[in-house]
């Protein structure tokens, strides 16, 4: 199974995870390029601004539901 699988997976059980968390967790060098090729494969993935314990903002991706807004514009293309 590739890494990036590994990280749909994690997605799939509800996890949320920072580009260091994706990191560290399964190895993927470029977080953001992994997420970006499971847009591209058709997931919705959201990314949230979150102030972690420390004070810092950190995005965290998710898999989520795509809104009607998302679908239709989909389709235009």
């Amino acid at each position: 199974m590739s890494k990036t699988a590994k990280l749909l997976t994690a997605f799939e059980k509800g996890d949320a995870l920072t580009a260091k968390q994706i990191k560290s967790r399964f190895g993927l060098a470029n977080p953001s390029e992994a997420v970006r090729t499971l847009r591209s494969e058709g997931y919705a993935i959201y990314g949230n601004e979150t102030k972690m314990s420390d004070g810092k903002v950190a995005t965290k991706y998710r898999l989520g539901k795509p809104s009607r807004k998302m679908v239709a514009l989909a389709a235009q293309i």
